[in-house]
Parts: C-alpha cells; structure tokens; sequence
C-alpha cells in the first residue's frame, strides 16, 4: 500500500515512474491489498483527500471516536475521547481492500506511470549514473528497467534491502499475532481498546459493520492453538481475556496470523536507493504507527522528488536522497521508539513495574495536557507534516520548504 501510495503521489508530477507489482491489485493472493484491516491516523486521512483517493474509501471505513487502555487484572486504565480533544475522530479502520482499490483507480490510466504486474524483480544494480531493475512478468520474456532512483517499498522482508547489502536489524518479540473480525451482542459505539493481557496485547477496533477486528498478540504455541479452536471455544477464550465491556461476543470469522518483530534497517538508503514503509521499517502492531509511518515516507518522498525534478536536479543524487533521509530522522526514530517502549513496558514483570505502570495510566486519564499530546500521534513525532498532509499538492512546486522547520 505505500509503493502505490509513492506512485499515486506522484502521478501529476513531471517523474516518469514504473510501478513494479508482485500481485495484481484483485488477486486473492495479493498480500498488501487483503482482508485484513489497517488503522489510519488523521494524517494518513488527510494524505489520502490530498491524493484523491478518501470518497472512494471512506465509505468502508469506521470512525474510532474513543480509545480505550486497560491492564488486565489490575487497576490502570484510560481513556481518550475525539470530542473532547476537539475532533471529529482519532483516525479511521479500513479494510486494506478498500485502500488498494481506491489507490489502483487513480493509477489506472495515469499518463505518466508504467505497471508492471504481476512482477517480480530477478536482479539490481547501482551505480553511480542509474538504477537497472530487470523484472520477469508471467509468459514474457525479462525486461530490463533503468531509473535515476529505485525505491524499495517490497516489505518487512525486503528482497531489494537485502540484495543490495543494506544492513538491517531484527528484534523478534516472540510472538505472533492472531487476527480475526468478530461481532458482538451489540453494535460499537466507535471505540477501539487497547488490553494489556498476561498473554499479550489485545486489541479491538471497530468496523464500518458494527463488528470488530481483533488483533491479539500471544506466544506462537498459543497463537498455534487459538487458530485452530473451534469459534465457540476461540470466543470464550477472548471473553475471558478482554472481558465484557463489549458484551458478549457471538460470531467469529476467520482467523489469521503473523510474526511480530520490530525490523529497522541500519541504512535506509544508498547509491540511488530509498527504502520506504515496512523495508524500511516494520513495527509491533500495538499502536497502530506502522502504515502511517509508511504513508509519511511516501509523502515525504514524493515532495521531495517532485521539488527536485521541477528544479532540474537528478531525483536520484546524493543531495536530493538525503534531504528526504533527514526530513523523516526525527519522526522514524520517535516512533519506533514510542512503540517498542509501549511492548517492553507492558510485557515488563519486574516487581513495582506494574504499580507504577497502572499509576502512569491513571495519571494520563487525569492530565488533559497529556491526552492532548496523545492525540496528536497519528501526525507524526517530528519534524514538518508532508505538503500532501496539510492540503497542499505536489505539482510544479520548485521551492523546497525547509523539512523539520
């Protein structure tokens, strides 16, 4: 979703640009655009109105106007609510089907874009002058593309990062994480939870039906065995872990799973490379940051590249690479940070942690200060919004505002 993002922001630039895709948009397969469901930010839903793209998803979106924390099994707690901050929601839950959907129909047609799907890339080289990508496409014979900059926005596992000897790091939590839409006795109210279990981080966001997705973190023997229970048995066992704020909870659909690691690369970029979204880094799903992360970086990036072709520079120079580095430093560092704090915090069990982890909670219900701020996260850490966040487009921009100001 954030390489089409990339390729949608820059469709009315002057950048000639191929999309190299491993799916077509509608495959049952396609692994970005599935029926799993993201959370967007208001960032993120700004940057979407700003490419054109929000009517033709925001219909199958659900709005979270309230957040709710807790730590099971003891007495911390709190509570956001949109109103009272002033606005009209915290962000937005999207099936990524939706998103992929509204992305491809802007894509579709776009004179200035090249797809290349379904694709794979056989090989890379850089060099000093350009960037080679030679690409194999079902029953035609390989095709060898060449661009002033390649980005590589394949994914947490990113074949491009690795074939081009970019250093990453990897921290895995030990653990995975079981997905599924459930529903319950009665239809949301448009809060999202957030429960801190013994077992691992629940979460329960709504959707645009009235019914909710989870996303439990649990050890992989558990996550194992809670996709393989029966619904009955599945929905007691979640009962007993997130309790009845929700009610009773009565249908499940299918479930689904993954690893969770927190993947950073050391080098997110190098001779005509940028990586974005999860290639560049992949997070712990208990905040919710990664896609708004991503999303940040293609618009970042997009601004970026389109100053500099409407200035005459080379998108793919030293110069111009890193000024995109040093525009998204400050807001990757702050999150990843913010987020792996938020999963060593809670799986913390040295003796006081706790106590003081509960007080924490309580002191955040009770400090509007506190809640403002947090209010503020799906904007960013640091460093000044993209021009696409705050309203403004892209075309034919050729003074480039100072990033971080």
């Amino acid at each position: 979703m954030v390489g089409a993002s990339l390729a949608a922001a820059l469709r009315d630039t002057d950048l000639t640009v191929a999309l190299v895709e491993g799916y077509a948009p509608d495959a049952a397969a396609q692994p970005s655009f599935d029926e799993r469901t993201t959370a967007i930010g208001n960032g993120s839903r700004a940057v979407f109105e700003g490419l054109g793209v929000w009517p033709r998803m925001a219909a199958e979106g659900a709005a979270i106007r309230a957040i709710h924390v807790s730590d099971a099994g003891r007495f911390g707690f709190a509570r956001l609510s949109a109103a009272e901050q002033g606005l009209d929601a915290f962000g937005h839950v999207l099936p990524n089907r939706a998103i992929g959907r509204a992305l491809w129909s802007v894509l579709e047609g776009a004179p200035r874009l090249t797809p290349y799907m379904p694709a794979r890339a056989v090989q890379v080289t850089v060099d000093s002058g350009a960037a080679t990508l030679e690409v194999e496409r079902t029953g035609k014979a390989r095709e060898r593309l060449q661009a002033s900059l390649l980005v590589a926005a394949d994914g947490a596992q990113s074949m491009l990062r690795s074939t081009l000897g970019l250093p990453s790091h990897v921290e895995d939590y030990g653990q995975v994480a079981v997905v599924a839409n459930v529903a319950a006795e009665s239809r949301h109210d448009g809060t999202a939870y957030e429960r801190f279990t013994s077992v691992g981080p629940l979460a329960l966001l709504p959707l645009a039906d009235g019914s909710y997705t989870v996303v439990w973190a649990l050890a992989p023997g558990a996550a194992e065995r809670a996709r393989a229970l029966p619904d009955v048995q599945f929905l007691a066992e979640l009962q007993r872990r997130f309790g009845w704020r929700v009610g009773r909870f009565v249908r499940a659909g299918a479930r689904a799973s993954y690893p969770l690691a927190l993947t950073r690369s050391d080098a997110t970029h190098g001779e005509r490379v940028v990586l974005i979204g999860n290639a560049a880094q992949a997070l712990h799903p208990v905040a919710g940051q990664g896609f708004n992360l991503g999303l940040r970086d293609a618009a970042t990036l997009a601004e970026v590249l389109a100053c500099a072709k409407a200035r005459g520079e080379d998108v793919g120079s030293r110069a111009v690479i890193e000024r995109f580095v040093a525009a998204r430093e400050g807001d990757r560092r702050g999150v990843i940070r913010f987020t792996d704090g938020l999963v060593k915090l809670f799986r913390d069990e040295r003796r006081g942690v706790g106590l003081l982890r509960d007080l924490g909670l309580l002191f955040f219900d009770l400090a509007p200060p506190a809640k403002r701020a947090m209010s503020r996260v799906s904007w960013g850490f640091a460093g000044r919004l993209p021009r696409l966040a705050r309203g403004l487009g892209l075309a034919n921009q050729d003074r480039p505002e100072r990033h971080g100001d």
